[in-house]
């Protein structure tokens, strides 16, 4: 079929945009949800004069302040439930966001990413499915508040600067290495920018946070006291440390196979498989960063702080990878769509 005569069904473009901006506007609540949980959240430690003890076994709980009276059932904190009601909203935002680019691909009759408008949103998707995934946990929930904010920034800046309207691609990705080789780097992204997000708070954590042994009242009213109490919300920096190694144990070779998809395109397009353009190049730094981390994670001496910081230099060698090689920087893969 020629695709440059491709039609496009302009109502069904009209839905996806709609359904694109509903997706921020869900997201965004889902982080104020999120955000709120973590300001809200009940501290599990227990004050001594009030701590409750289990009768002899048998799992009644009773006041120590009143031996042998039985104590009230503890009620969830307002940060637990306000913890549990965000988790839906994003599923919901993300199905529309998922309708969004099934639409774009309905209305164009290919794949919805040959552009940065629609390469941002795809990467962003699955940037969600990721953290819904690693961080389906009740506990670890609120962190879907740092994932989201930087989604719903690009997705703004996606929308709002970059938008593209729905038409058939530029003659150099009219091939069907654009659905496979760009479908898994964003893929591959998405899980990475989820453990560049656990990375940073990991080192916000154990640059900001108290030592478990602290008496959480000392920590004083005002904004940046606000701030340290979510900070202290946030789960131990063991365990952001290991959700940031998982997602890259996943998401690196993910990314390396897109990188090989990448050159065997390129062979075909341009009659070889690397020739150290600015993207090419770019990629593998990115790789290259990625593989001294899990490197460094193996490492004795090298698993904390300095892990970390090389983590997040990888995520910021994916973020310029993905979006400013293609806005700013002249080469073959400088097809924005803008």
């Amino acid at each position: 079929m020629n695709t440059g005569s491709m039609h496009v069904d302009e109502t069904l473009a009209r839905y996806s945009d709609l359904l694109f901006g509903t997706a921020i506007t869900i997201y965004v609540l889902a982080m104020l949800l999120f955000l709120a949980a973590l300001a809200g959240a009940r501290s599990r430690k227990l004050s001594s004069a009030a701590q409750l003890v289990t009768a002899g076994g048998s799992g009644v709980a009773v006041d120590d302040r009143a031996p042998g009276k039985v104590a009230d059932t503890p009620r969830r904190s307002l940060g637990d439930r306000l913890g549990n009601m965000a988790y839906p909203v994003v599923v919901v935002g993300l199905i529309a966001h998922v309708a969004s680019i099934v639409l774009r691909g309905m209305a164009t009759g290919r794949a919805p990413w040959g552009n940065m408008y629609e390469f941002i949103s795809l990467t962003c998707a699955a940037c969600v499915i990721a953290g819904l995934v690693v961080l389906r946990k009740p506990a670890h929930r609120p962190l879907l508040t740092f994932v989201l904010l930087p989604v719903a920034l690009l997705m703004f800046i996606g929308g709002r600067w970059l938008y593209t309207q729905a038409a058939p691609v530029v003659p150099a990705l009219k091939s069907y290495w654009l659905a496979i080789h760009v479908s898994i780097i964003s893929v591959s992204s998405g899980v990475l920018l989820v453990s560049g997000v656990a990375s940073a708070l990991y080192l916000i954590k154990m640059r900001w946070g108290r030592p478990e042994s602290d008496d959480p009242a000392a920590t004083g009213s005002g904004f940046v006291a606000g701030v340290r109490r979510v900070i202290d919300r946030i789960p131990n920096a063991d365990t952001l440390d290991r959700l940031a190694y998982k997602c890259v144990v996943f998401g690196f070779p993910l990314f390396g196979l897109g990188v090989i998809c990448g050159a065997i395109w390129a062979e075909s397009a341009w009659g070889r498989f690397w020739g150290w353009d600015p993207k090419e190049t770019v990629s593998f730094i990115a790789w290259v960063i990625y593989a001294a981390y899990l490197h460094a994670r193996a490492t004795a001496g090298w698993r904390s702080n300095a892990a970390a910081w090389i983590n997040v230099a990888g995520f910021v060698a994916l973020l310029f990878n993905l979006f400013i090689i293609n806005l700013v920087v002249s080469g073959l893969h400088s097809y924005a769509g803008l």
